[in-house]
């Protein structure tokens, strides 16, 4: 048995919240992992390829609505599917 699965294209820049213009809800349909400076990050809320960024959460620090404080780190970010 051979599935092949089409994956949606993976844009330039992408939110996991869901209130974001950012956050593509078809993307979520399947795993996606980010490579931040040649290792995978399971923290990343947001990321941005071309501008090269990611916003993780701050510790356990929240904002005045109850959500992770997030900060950016630059560097070289990579988005791929996971395939099991």
């Amino acid at each position: 048995m051979t599935e092949s699965t089409s994956f949606p294209p993976l844009p330039d820049r992408l939110s996991i919240d869901p209130r974001s213009p950012h956050h593509a809800a078809a993307v979520f349909e399947h795993d996606v992992g980010i490579r931040f400076n040649d290792k995978e990050r399971l923290d990343v809320e947001e990321y941005c390829v071309s501008e090269g960024w990611i916003k993780v959460p701050a510790g356990k620090t929240l904002d005045r609505k109850g959500k992770p404080l997030l900060i950016k780190l630059k560097g070289k970010v990579e988005a791929f599917y996971k395939v099991s």
